[in-house]
């Protein structure tokens, strides 16, 4: 019998351990293909292996683990999540979804139960995309979806990713072995915080996830003319800066009216002096929703007004597309599967959509896909005050254990 409070004490301890792993002294930052990155795996094929799993790290830095079938020709599940974080991050995104699953296969091996399937167990190195600014690196190198020109991606200390493989013990030219056969794939399933309000609004330690968010991101760049503050009348202006925070309310404003998320969150504004008017002006524009077509007709309502603002102010407008991803449906059978594996803890059955990308949408590229969300504290992610409960892991373990014992 599977004590699952118990297991989810040793959740809780492994995530604190792991979250000590960090380039930063100061806070939780650990990036791909460095050598925090190589630490991280090396303890998670530490507990792999304790929980009686075969493990091995692929070409481009993912960590593997397979709960291994009595049938060496069974079909084969993948859950796992990432290991990479955001600068001053969180201890349980991406996290919770590799250390919770190993976790459990360890107290089935000790109980001494099979799964008529192949179970693999996966930290990606990289889906944040904090070090070369590509997101999803790790899952899209399973799918075989890793151009050329990435080899020539740099981080902020002008090194390529071709050299940070290199750093690493790997080999650009070898990342395609990463590729992983699809013909016995039965799906993929991952784990993870919910990282918004909905669940703890519910009351509810988990919730099955419908659909994850089709997004788009730009870079806008607003040009004009820099001039001196005190000499240049209001009538001759032309100010990037004013004009730009007329952009940014309008794409709130085209947000609300056609039920998407739409967030300028990075601005850089040149000459940026006290005294300058303002002569160029580039912000990010990142636009999601539940469905391609909603998006993509609110990006367009937002490009044009942007181009009557800056026409309005006599500037120009350019826009780069810099992000694009597209909505992924989780299956529905998967789904049925967990919202039963829910309902049979007594636990309320609740679906959400989720607002935040995650490896899922790379995966889903190649198997059927669904996931868990785990309620966090205020729904607060990619923060040091990220928080989850021992109570609702112990909940979501238990989720876990019915879920694989019902799995064809």
């Amino acid at each position: 019998m599977i004590d699952f409070q118990t297991l989810g004490q040793t959740v809780m301890a492994r995530l604190e351990t792991l979250g000590k792993i960090s380039q930063s002294p100061d806070y939780l930052d650990r990036r791909y293909l460095s050598e925090q990155h190589k630490r991280a795996n090396q303890l998670i094929d530490k507990w792999m292996t304790a929980a009686g799993m075969r493990s091995w790290q692929d070409q481009a830095g993912n960590i593997w683990g397979r709960f291994e079938a009595e049938q060496s020709d069974a079909p084969r599940y993948i859950m796992g999540s990432h290991l990479d974080t955001v600068p001053n991050g969180g201890k349980y995104d991406g996290m919770l979804g590799v250390v919770a699953p190993i976790t459990l296969i360890e107290a089935l091996h000790v109980e001494g139960i099979r799964l008529p399937f192949h179970l693999d167990i996966v930290g990606f190195g990289d889906e944040e995309g904090t070090r070369f600014g590509s997101t999803l690196l790790g899952s899209r190198a399973l799918t075989g979806q890793w151009p050329a020109s990435w080899a020539d991606l740099q981080d902020e200390d002008g090194i390529n990713l071709a050299q940070a493989l290199e750093n690493f013990g790997l080999s650009f030219d070898n990342v395609s072995e990463a590729t992983i056969a699809t013909e016995n794939l039965k799906g993929y399933l991952e784990l993870h915080i919910e990282q918004g309000p909905v669940l703890e609004q519910r009351n509810l330690p988990v919730g099955v996830v419908s659909a994850i968010a089709a997004a788009k991101r730009f870079e806008i760049t607003v040009t004009g003319m820099a001039g001196h503050a005190g000499t240049v009348p209001m009538p001759m202006r032309l100010d990037t800066l004013a004009a730009s925070s007329e952009m940014i309310l309008a794409v709130e404003s085209v947000a609300k009216e056609h039920g998407v998320v739409a967030t300028v969150g990075q601005i850089s504004n040149r000459p940026n002096g006290v005294n300058v008017i303002s002569g160029k002006t580039v912000f990010s524009l990142d636009v999601r929703s539940a469905q391609d077509f909603q998006r993509d007709d609110a990006i367009a309502d937002i490009m044009d007004r942007l181009d009557n603002i800056a026409a309005k102010r006599n500037l120009a407008l350019e826009h780069r597309p810099t992000h694009s991803a597209h909505a992924v449906q989780c299956d529905d059978e998967l789904q049925s599967v967990l919202c039963n594996a829910i309902a049979a803890q007594g636990i309320g059955v609740h679906t959400l959509f989720s607002g935040a990308g995650h490896d899922a949408v790379a995966m889903a590229d190649i198997c059927p896909v669904a996931m868990l969300f785990m309620r966090c504290d205020k729904g607060i992610s990619h923060h040091p005050a990220e928080a989850i409960t021992t109570e609702d892991v112990s909940a979501t373990l238990a989720v876990l254990s019915h879920t694989l014992q019902s799995l064809k």
